[in-house]
């Protein structure tokens, strides 16, 4: 008979790894959390016989849950108001660094270049260690096939390099002064900061007003974003979002924008803001809950 308790502490002890992979394959946590429900439900009603690794059995689940995701992602976004940016998630400051080259927005939206198989196959590779001979089981194909996924994956990626630096201190100073700039229109200071190939990307989904293209250049950029700031609502809050210093802006306890900045070398080189509130409902729970916890109401 199935041992229910034993079940759930088995899953709950790779839950972590399995959201991990689950969201940068699919770039969305809500739909991460809709995939390892999908996975416990598959994992308690497997067949009755022995599993030789949890991890290996569990990782499988998810990966193939992923891919099929993929397939109705990429069509939905073919039709996708305006740039597609991640759906941000809240990053603790002890291991934003060490987890800043693989969650950063930047390297989720390169991810999106490679076809869903090369994804699998780089991030359970490259990202979590995993053996091809690995990698083939959860992939269903040989080791020699996933080794050419891995390879055509990272060349790709190699050769659009993230631009960032994960120095957090530095990154909330230096975002600190950006939003002041914005909020004063000092429109020098702006165009101090930022890069001569700066790229501005808003996701609005279609659902809030956003640019429809990014916003390429200093000049252009600079003047985009003091008059975004003139529109702006809610306050501004630090936070750390996929291992960078970021800010939301929250409006009766709601986000209604969280921003992030790249940054190179002590200049901005990439300003990305989501406003889509699908993608902002998940963090506005959190930080919710991490108010509340702080309160002691929780």
């Amino acid at each position: 008979m199935p041992d229910a308790e034993a079940d759930t502490l088995a899953f709950d002890e790779w839950r972590s790894l399995l959201f991990g992979i689950a969201y940068r394959m699919l770039g969305s946590a809500t739909d991460a959390e809709d995939v390892l429900q999908e996975a416990w439900i598959r994992w308690l009603r497997r067949p009755a016989q022995p599993v030789d690794s949890v991890r290996a059995y569990l990782v499988t689940i998810v990966t193939r849950l992923c891919l099929d995701e993929l397939g109705s992602a990429r069509a939905q976004r073919v039709s996708y108001s305006g740039p597609w940016l991640p759906e941000p998630v809240v990053v603790e400051d002890t291991t934003a660094a060490e987890q800043a080259d693989s969650l950063s927005l930047a390297f989720l939206v390169l991810l999106e270049e490679l076809t869903p198989l090369e994804r699998a196959a780089y991030l359970l590779h490259d990202i979590f260690g995993y053996s091809f001979e690995e990698v083939a089981r959860s992939l269903g194909r040989t080791p020699a096939a996933c080794r050419q996924l891995g390879a055509r994956a990272r060349r790709r990626i190699e050769e659009r390099p993230q631009r960032f630096d994960a120095d957090v201190r530095h990154g909330r100073e230096l975002t600190d002064r950006f939003l002041h700039a914005c909020a004063t229109g000092d429109l020098s200071d702006l165009l101090s900061m930022l890069s001569d190939d700066v790229v501005v990307w808003t996701d609005g989904g279609g659902k809030v007003r956003a640019a429809v293209r990014p916003v390429v250049g200093p000049h252009r950029s600079s003047r985009f974003l003091i008059n975004v700031a003139k529109r702006r609502h809610g306050s501004p809050t630090a936070v750390i979002l996929n291992g960078q210093p970021a800010t939301v802006f929250v409006e009766k306890d709601t986000v209604v924008t969280a921003l992030v900045l790249d940054i190179m070398d002590g200049l901005i080189v990439g300003v990305r803001a989501v406003t889509n509130p699908d993608k902002l409902e998940r963090l506005s729970l959190h930080l919710r809950a991490a108010a509340d916890a702080r309160n002691g109401l929780a």
